[in-house]
Formats: structure tokens, sequence, C-alpha cells
């Protein structure tokens, strides 16, 4: 057991159907139905290994696709697929969640084989708005479709899915109301990371907070220097924009328009009462970039303009970024430094990056952007780790305990006992 959790150390999954959760979701190329990306389904090609030569019987939950526009789901056929190229042997595709088919094919499963479910967010109780506006516990969440029809079949439930960890969802959360649970090992290996850099980091801890996900990188700001966890905190993109707005700096109409389009205002008050607090730890940039005609421009924050957009660092902060991460032996990223998708504003991302890829720090990369800017650049293998989290990880970092953590940890104490078939004793709900 680790941080109040049961792991793949604590059982015996010889000959035992074993029900696992995943984050596979990665993006889909929908005119040839193939994954444009993969990195989330390596890192998840540990804990099915050592299930299938333990000789469990594996089946796969996992979903695909935005689950607040319905048209963005899809099937979950490419992804099995992927994990049997890299697994090596094949993986089964069922086009069902939890009916008839994928019944069957799981009573048919055999020692050391694998299958995957259709996508679960197919399932209206695995929907964002169910979960907002339902609100079920978890208890209660045990008593969906989804549990009823599945955990009967089941010995054993893994949760390998900590970028899906802040869903407060029946597959993420239910089973560990009937079934014997545990974390994966990719999970246990993330929440060991995050847990260290949050309670004993080694100095100076640097996290940089960039990107347009406001509310997440302030919350995530404040606590990580209110905790006295971060040394320093280097900012970029609009998350930037909006400190030097709150630090008295004119940004411009254009830059301050779009802050008040997208409802981050308010913002700016926060970010003078973060300043006020932390001045010397939170460090900003000296210098912008825009873009007019199809040039770049850079310019010192003495002199914005008023009517062009703000869209990335220019060369003066990258030196001073540079300097301070260099020193660093710890480093934390979640956000870009400006619109790195476009050659024109992708500078200053492009050069944190190497400069972190250089370092001889301690770095994790966290959410979607930063992991997408790591391959960018192909500098997966000069990262220390990726973290496969994007919500998942900020809200670990701004301290709340996450809905599958609370979960798994009532299952260590409340079904630790031996493995049992809940097909023959009946859900205990």
């Amino acid at each position: 057991m680790k941080f109040g959790i049961n792991t793949l150390d604590d059982v015996d999954v010889k000959g035992k159907t074993v029900l696992i959760r995943l984050d596979l979701n990665e993006p889909i190329d929908r005119k040839t139905g193939t994954l444009k990306d993969i990195t989330r389904i390596k890192v998840t090609i540990p804990t099915l290994e050592e299930l299938i030569e333990k000789g469990a019987k594996v089946v796969i939950m996992t979903h695909q696709g935005s689950d607040i526009e319905y048209k963005n789901f899809y099937s979950t056929k490419p992804h099995a697929l992927e994990l049997s190229k890299l697994l090596h042997k094949q993986v089964k595709h069922v086009e069902d969640v939890c009916g008839p088919m994928a019944i069957a094919e799981i009573k048919d499963l055999k020692e050391g084989e694998a299958l995957l479910l259709e996508n679960v967010r197919y399932m209206s109780e695995e929907q964002t708005l169910f979960e907002l506006n339902l609100k079920l516990t978890h208890e209660q969440q045990a008593r969906t479709i989804l549990i009823q029809k599945l955990a009967p079949l089941a010995d054993l439930y893994i949760c390998d899915a900590f970028a899906a960890a802040h869903r407060d969802q029946p597959s993420i959360c239910g089973f560990e109301q009937v079934l014997p649970s545990i974390m994966g090992r990719l999970f246990e290996k993330e929440f060991r990371i995050l847990s260290e850099i949050m309670e004993n980091p080694k100095r100076d801890c640097v996290f940089i907070l960039g990107g347009a996900k406001i509310a997440d990188a302030f919350a995530m700001m404040n606590t990580v220097l209110s905790s006295k966890v971060a040394d320093y905190v280097l900012t970029g993109g609009v998350v930037a924009n909006i400190l030097l707005a709150s630090n008295n700096v004119n940004i411009g109409n254009a830059s301050l328009n779009y802050i008040n389009q997208q409802g981050y205002a308010s913002f700016i008050e926060t970010g003078r009462d973060i300043l006020s607090k932390f001045r010397n730890k939170v460090i900003l940039p000296t210098d912008l970039s825009y873009v007019n005609e199809g040039k770049r421009f850079e310019i010192g924050i003495d002199k914005l303009p008023e009517n062009f957009a703000l869209i990335d660092i220019g060369q003066e902060t990258v030196n001073k970024y540079r300097a301070i991460i260099s020193s660093a032996k710890t480093v934390f990223t979640n956000g870009p430094m400006g619109i790195f998708e476009d050659t024109l504003t992708e500078f200053g991302t492009k050069e944190i990056w190497k400069a972190i890829s250089e370092t001889e720090a301690f770095t994790v990369i966290g959410g979607g952007d930063s992991i997408t800017a790591t391959n960018k650049y192909n500098l997966q293998s000069k990262m220390s780790y990726i973290c496969t989290g994007g919500g998942a990880l900020i809200r670990f970092l701004t301290g709340e305990e996450l809905p599958a953590v609370k979960a798994l940890r009532y299952a260590a104490t409340h079904n630790n006992g031996e493995l049992y078939k809940k097909q023959e004793k009946g859900l205990k709900i």
C-alpha cells in the first residue's frame, strides 16, 4: 500500500478478471480513422504488460473525445490496434460498453488476454453534464448501469487513469465501492512524482506557468507560492499578460479586450493580490512580441502597442528565464509562452523548452499544450517526466484530494479482502 492506496504488489491477479480504467484519449484523424498521437497509450503499457504476464484476464475501459460536445466522441477501435502493436499481441475490441456483446466477450476471455471496450462516454452516466448536474455520490455511482453490468463479472478494479482522476464519474469512482480496487503503475508513478514535488522539492524549485487556462494557473500559482513549494514562478502567455496588467503595465487595448472577452478581467485583481504577497517570487516578462503584416516584432513592456495582441515573450525575457532555469534543481512546466503553433510566435516556447531540456534539474512537463510542445520539438527523451494529466494535475497541485484518490482510499479500507467473484456473492451496495 502506498499513499493509503493498494497497488499491484498487494494482489494476486492470476486467473482473475480485471477491469482497468485507462485514459487513452488521443487526437484523432477522422479522415483516416487513425490516432495522431499515442503518448498516453505508450505510458499505459507497463501496467498492461504486467497484468498479461501474470495471467490476468484484462478488460480495458477508456474514453475518447470531449464529453461536452457529443460530436467529438469517437470509437476506441483505433486504440485497440495501437495497443496490439505496443504489446506485441492482439488486444480484442468490442463495439459495446456493458451490453450483451461486451458481457459475452468478457466471459470468454482467457488468462493473459486483453479486451478493449467501446468508448465509456457513450454511456450517459460518463458524461460531464451528467456529472455536473446530478452530482452523484460514489455510492450512488455504484448503482449506475455501467457498474451494475460489469462489476459482477470482475474480481478486481484498477484505476490507472491519473489524467482522468479529477473526474467524478462511475468508471473512475464507482467500482471502488463494490470491488477490491487498486491503482496501476502509471497512477502510482504520477502520484509519487507530484507528491515529492509538493512535499520535498529540490531547490531551487521553479514553476513555469503560461497558456490561457487562467483559473487553473492562478489557483496553482497561489498554492505553490503560499505553501513555499515554488521558489520562483516564471510566467508567459495570457497568464503573464494579466499579471502585467495587475502590475499597472499598459498592455494595450487588443490584449485587454481579449482578457475581457474571455471573462478573465477579475483575475487582474487576483493578480494584484498575488504580486503584493509574492512579488519577488513571480517573474514577469520584460519584453513581449506581436505580429504586424506577417512580421514578428519584439518590444519592451514600457511601450507595448495599443492595437496588436501580445502573443509571445521576447529575447530579453527568454535570456532572463534561461538563467533561472539553468540554476534550478526542480522545474515544473504547465502552459506555453505564446502561440507556439505558429512559426512567427513559437520563439518563446521553443527557447524555454530547449532550456528545460538542457538543465540538469528534475523536469516535469504537465498539461496537454505542454506535452504537444514537447512532442513538436522532439524533446520527450530529454525531459525527466511527462505527466499525462491536465485537469487532474492542476487540481492535485492546488492541494485538492482527487475523486479517484478518495475512492481508491475508500476501497483500501472497505474492499481489501481476498479477491472474490462478484457474480457469486452479489454486489454489496
